[in-house]
């Protein structure tokens, strides 16, 4: 086998390949630089005992592409939103006609969130829906506080936050009201429910995901 890789090529087939048959000693001389180049890591000695015998395998590495590293834009933390003052009302902005859109946009939300609302609806399944509801732009009127001075307070929901609701009033006033030691009231129709701040002290985000317990009677 081995002197019929060494043989010289035929004229015919030389001329057909387009190759010249090299003598032995070339031949063995480009054998070696080739196995040299190709196995850097190794002596001269090893690949002649490597090459004893065995077939050897000479693949090619691909050189690997250096991953880029996307960057992830980073959000604004509590501080700097507070900084910025994103979620705060310009004065010019804060008018109740502004929001009266806003105001019927929900209300046509909490009618197909409640089915209807209809007569003959199970109040608990209304109440449940509503609890888990989003009231921007509700009416809010708050019936009972600890505080004198917020009771008859009415206006439409433009902003809620852990502790606090923020309505406009018809005066084109912004009025902050704590959730807790008070009751609200929100007429959708002919519907009227409460919301009790003091169990409401939740982000709407995180009240869509909470489960709530019916409890028999509720305290300011």
């Amino acid at each position: 086998m081995e002197t019929v890789l060494q043989a010289r090529l035929p004229s015919e087939q030389s001329k057909l390949l387009g190759v010249e048959s090299q003598l032995g000693t070339d031949a063995d001389a480009c054998t070696k630089a080739f196995l040299k180049n190709s196995l850097p890591q190794m002596t001269e000695e090893d690949i002649a005992k490597k090459m004893t015998h065995k077939a050897v395998l000479l693949e090619y590495k691909m050189q690997k592409k250096k991953k880029e590293k996307i960057r992830k834009a980073k959000g604004l933390n509590a501080k700097e939103r507070r900084k910025l003052k994103i979620f705060q009302l310009k004065p010019e902005h804060q008018k109740y006609e502004l929001f009266l859109p806003l105001h019927e946009l929900w209300k046509k939300y909490i009618v197909d969130l409640c089915n209807g609302l209809k007569p003959e609806s199970n109040p608990q399944t209304i109440q449940q829906k509503l609890l888990k509801a989003d009231f921007h732009g509700a009416v809010l009127t708050v019936v009972r506080s600890k505080c004198p001075s917020y009771v008859g307070l009415t206006g439409i929901l433009v902003q809620e936050l852990k502790h606090i609701f923020k309505i406009i009033t018809k005066e084109d006033k912004l009025k902050v009201i704590p959730k807790r030691n008070s009751v609200f009231s929100v007429e959708i129709g002919n519907f009227v429910t409460h919301i009790y701040g003091s169990k409401f002290e939740l982000r709407s985000s995180e009240r869509s995901a909470k489960k709530f317990k019916v409890k028999g009677t509720i305290d300011l």
